[in-house]
This record gives structure tokens, C-alpha cells and sequence, in this order.
């Protein structure tokens, strides 16, 4: 951390300040799941959505998917097994295979879970987001 903090006289004093917050938010011990609001909202046409990831026994797998009004599933941002930590993650509002989404409202679903991923996992969250053009 000292190391960091020499750095400051070379960086911009507000690139510094993030850079620093996103060092501690690292270094922090996720006491649970969550899935933040994306940011900004509404938004054209990137957004960004943070979550946390904590592990009991294994790693869990972790999905994080964007549905339209209907449920249709628009794009899978991540599908994997993550370890513990703070993520964030953007969405270029495209779908899966490169088209731009339409204006509207959107859903976004976080599933996190261990050996009952089959099932729905052991945390899900989701949330709404607008597509503004």
C-alpha cells in the first residue's frame, strides 16, 4: 500500500482517488452477495454493473444475464466460476451475436451458487435497467 501511495505525485489527483477506492474495495472481506444498480441509468449505450462473490465451502458459479420485457435472454456477460471479490462488469447493449438492442427496458440477473447450480444456484438478484437512444 505504501507503494501506492507514492505514486500519488504522478497521477491525477482524481484518477488517484478512484484508483484508491478501487484498491481498498479489493482488498475488503465480501461478507455477502450483491448485485448494485447499473450505472449510469438510463443509459446509451454502456452501462456498468458491479456485484460481489463470496465462497462458503467452493467457488461458486456465477451468471450474469440480460433479459428483454418478454424474458428472452439478450446476452450473457458472465459464466463462470469466480472467487470471492468485488466485479464489475459493462454491457455495450448489444446481444449475443453483435446487433444493437432496442430502446427499452431491460432485466439483469445475477445467479451464484456452488454445487446447486442446477437448481438456481444458492443467491439470485435482478434488477432493471433502461436503453435510452
Amino acid at each position: 500500500m505504501e507503494f501506492l501511495k507514492a505514486l500519488e505525485p504522478y497521477v491525477p489527483s482524481q484518477d488517484f482517488a478512484r484508483f484508491m477506492a478501487l484498491v481498498k474495495a479489493e482488498t475488503e472481506v465480501v461478507a455477502e452477495y450483491s448485485l448494485a444498480q447499473n450505472y449510469p441509468n438510463p443509459f446509451n449505450p454502456i452501462t456498468s454493473i458491479q456485484y460481489s462473490v463470496i465462497s462458503d465451502q467452493s467457488l461458486p458459479h456465477i451468471t450474469l444475464k440480460i433479459f428483454n420485457l418478454l424474458g428472452q435472454e439478450v446476452r450473457t456477460l458472465v459464466d463462470e466460476v469466480k472467487e470471492p471479490g468485488y466485479y464489475t462488469v459493462t454491457w455495450d447493449g448489444r446481444d449475443e451475436f453483435g446487433a444493437e438492442a432496442a430502446s427499452g427496458v431491460y432485466f439483469y440477473r445475477l445467479t451464484a451458487g456452488g454445487a446447486s447450480r442446477e437448481n438456481g444456484g444458492d443467491f439470485t438478484a435482478t434488477k432493471r435497467m433502461l436503453l435510452l437512444k
